[in-house]
């Protein structure tokens, strides 16, 4: 977590890879294999979970859920999934 600014409140698993200029806001949870580039935004509320690899220089908006599993019930849990986001992107809930 060298180099990130991440907000008191915000949950960062020692195992996430935050890349420096990184900002993490109030109340995000970044789980353990989240990996995220440089001089990227992660504002409030927001979920980060499972393999999840983001690029450098991306806004996630508040309360946006990135990894988790979909809505869908015919997803399987048991079926090995990733995402992965390149760079300068904006992502909404």
């Amino acid at each position: 977590m060298s180099g990130a600014k991440i907000h008191p409140t915000a949950l960062v698993d020692r195992g996430a890879q935050t890349g420096n200029g990184v900002e993490v806001g109030p109340f995000s949870i970044i789980g353990p294999q989240a990996v995220i580039g440089n001089d990227t935004i992660v504002q409030s509320h927001v979920v980060i979970e499972g393999e999840v690899a983001i690029g450098p220089d991306n806004f996630i908006g508040h309360g946006a859920v990135i990894g988790a599993p979909p809505q869908d019930l015919s997803f399987s849990p048991e079926r090995k999934t990733k995402v992965e986001i390149g760079n300068a992107n904006v992502i909404r809930k």
